[in-house]
């Protein structure tokens, strides 16, 4: 395992949440992240402006463009972290809040841009305590 600065409690959910994003098909996360997030937020952190693209992939019927399934693998990522230490329902408010260590944007939009890493480092210091 590489060198990492998370405590053992982020490091085992980080695990956690790996594992299961690797393991969950495109349209199983497309569903998770619809049912949790909804359809609008799903569809702008992927990066696209049709939001009935979203339901369709949850269906199976189409798969997303490369850059969107990363997306949305880094947020059901971060989601199953934060869900992982507290609950759904603190990942989901976790999620579309500010976040002061990421400059008071939320984590969602900043998956939407791209900062992915950041996003990480932000939710492993949250299961932290931090």
């Amino acid at each position: 395992m590489p060198a990492t600065t998370a405590s053992p409690k982020s490091a085992v959910s980080a695990e956690r949440a790996h594992a299961a994003t690797v393991r969950t098909s495109t349209a199983d996360i497309a569903r998770f992240l619809q049912d949790n997030l909804g359809q609008r937020l799903t569809a702008r952190i992927a990066g696209i402006s049709d939001t009935k693209q979203v339901g369709r992939w949850a269906s199976g019927d189409i798969t997303p463009r490369h850059e969107a399934e990363a997306r949305l693998r880094a947020a059901i990522q971060v989601f199953h972290l934060i869900q992982d230490a507290e609950s759904v329902y603190t990942a989901r408010a976790w999620m579309i809040g500010m976040n002061p260590q990421l400059a008071d944007e939320a984590p969602a939009q900043c998956i939407a841009d791209g900062r992915w890493r950041d996003v990480m480092v932000a939710a492993r210091a949250y299961v932290d305590g931090g």
